[in-house]
């Protein structure tokens, strides 16, 4: 199929779709961090990325779709957003191997636990906090932890953009 091909309902409803699922999945990570207590590594940020980028970008296609925008416009916003959700899976996978120690993690994804309390101003206890290790899985739900979850996600949102930018 071709990108120029007309938009219709499929790309409406699957960009209306993927904003709700983007910002879902953002933020059941972000309640894991901030309800659950969970402090994030350096990787489990970087895999929010294609997540903060995707949800306005695929407002944009859901509202490209809505006002009958060229058809190159929609899909190829489909296109982009499936492209950041294969990045987030790449990067899922690369940390979910770094926690089942299958090769290193970056070098500055530092191992240690939260700082001791300052009592000072709230920037010297900002600075205080140090991150997990990327090496350590917080926890595991049937098996898989918070980024291979994550790469479960990333697929069937890259998935349904693509499925989306490809059919008439």
């Amino acid at each position: 199929m071709s990108l120029t091909a007309p938009t219709g309902v499929t790309q409406t409803l699957s960009a209306g779709l993927l904003v709700v699922g983007l910002a879902v999945t953002v933020g059941i990570a972000l309640g894991f961090e901030h309800i659950g207590g969970y402090i994030p590594c350096m990787l489990c940020l970087e895999q929010r990325t294609p997540y903060y980028i995707g949800v306005p970008l695929m407002l944009l296609a859901l509202l490209a779709s809505w006002l009958k925008a060229p058809p190159p416009v929609t899909r190829g916003l489909l296109l982009v957003g499936a492209a950041l959700m294969l990045y987030g899976m790449a990067l899922g996978i690369y940390h979910s191997g770094v926690e089942w120690k299958w090769w290193e993690g970056p070098a500055d994804c530092g191992a240690g636990a939260a700082g001791q309390n300052l009592g000072g101003n709230l920037l010297d206890q900002l600075n205080a906090v140090i991150p997990p290790s990327c090496s350590e899985a917080a926890g595991r739900f049937l098996g898989l932890s918070f980024a291979g979850w994550n790469v479960l996600a990333s697929a069937l949102w890259a998935f349904i953009a693509l499925r989306a930018a490809f059919k008439r």
